[in-house]
Parts: structure tokens; C-alpha cells; sequence
């Protein structure tokens, strides 16, 4: 028998925080370009495909995020795949330091937005859309172009974050 429960009282937060952690996401670091060019960039979880034909993706910012005017302003990113063996660059990304570039190799992509190295997979993107909801940012994006490194020798595979920590994908064997 299921210990399922309906409830018709408001949500406590953090119970609500805990039981959304139990699905595994993907861990990305996002970047742009700032005012006078500044690099901006972001961890994030939030990101996913929505379409294929057009190329589409989203992810979402907290609105009290003080890189979100970046983001609105540039109008491109890019979004990067981390691998399980860059726990962190995802804490660097994640922190309020004034410089997370320093010492992070990296090279300019599209319209300058900082590319970083040795990530799995890399997406640039043009902003199409920027929907309010709740009390983060949705910001829908086509895919520009894209490189997949996991087919060029990153034998790592991907950081996934589940259950309030880091985490790593492993196979799982079907029964035949």
C-alpha cells in the first residue's frame, strides 16, 4: 500500500524544496556579457529542452539574481554541460565572487560570450522569450549552434545534483 498523502494545506517550503530535490537535474553553468562587456555567469539546474524543430531551450533565474540584468540586456548565452568531475567549477559559478573567470580557461563564442573549456556539451543561444514566473525568470532561447565533446574523448559523464548534493549518472542493466 502507498503512503501517498493529498494535502489541502498550504505548501511548507521547505518540505516542498525537499520533495522537487528528488529529481535528479543536470548541473550547467550559464554565461553572458555584462555592461561594458563584463563576463557574467551563473550555475544552474534549471535548464531543458523544450523543441527540436525550431531549436528551443529554457532555464530560469531567480528575479533577486544580481546577474539577471546581464542576461536581459545581452540577449545570448550560453549554456554549458558540466561533467562529474567539475563539481567545482559548478561552486564557482554558484558563489558571489567578483571575478569567477579567474583561472577558468575559456574562450570568446558568439557575439563574445565567454566559452568555457572542457565542458560536455555547449549551447549558444539567442534569447526569443522572458516569461515571469513566481519569483524566477524563464528565459526561452534558440539554439544557435552547439558542440557535443562527449563524443570527442570527455569520458566523464554528466554532474547531476539530486537530493540537495552532487551526484554522477551510472547505467542502469534492463532485465531482458
Amino acid at each position: 500500500m502507498s503512503d501517498y498523502r493529498a494535502s489541502s494545506s498550504p505548501f511548507i517550503e521547505s518540505e516542498l524544496r525537499n520533495a522537487l530535490g528528488n529529481f535528479a537535474t543536470g548541473v550547467t553553468v550559464i554565461t553572458t556579457l555584462g555592461n561594458n562587456r563584463t563576463k557574467v555567469g551563473v550555475t544552474a539546474n534549471s535548464f531543458s529542452s523544450v523543441s527540436l524543430d525550431p531549436a528551443i531551450v529554457l532555464w530560469s533565474l531567480k528575479k533577486t539574481s544580481s546577474s539577471l540584468s546581464a542576461f536581459d540586456e545581452c540577449g545570448h548565452f550560453a549554456v554549458h554541460i558540466l561533467a562529474s568531475n567539475q563539481v567545482d567549477l559548478s561552486n564557482r559559478f554558484a558563489s558571489k565572487s567578483p571575478d569567477k573567470f579567474a583561472g577558468v580557461s575559456h574562450v570568446s563564442g558568439f557575439m563574445g560570450i565567454p566559452i568555457i573549456d572542457d565542458c560536455i556539451c555547449v549551447f549558444e543561444c539567442k534569447t526569443t522569450e522572458r516569461i515571469s514566473a513566481g519569483d524566477h525568470i524563464l528565459f526561452l532561447a534558440e539554439v544557435l549552434s552547439f558542440s557535443n565533446h562527449a563524443k570527442q574523448g570527455i569520458e566523464q559523464g554528466p554532474l547531476l545534483f539530486v537530493q540537495g548534493q552532487y551526484a554522477q549518472s551510472a547505467p542502469v542493466a534492463l532485465e531482458p
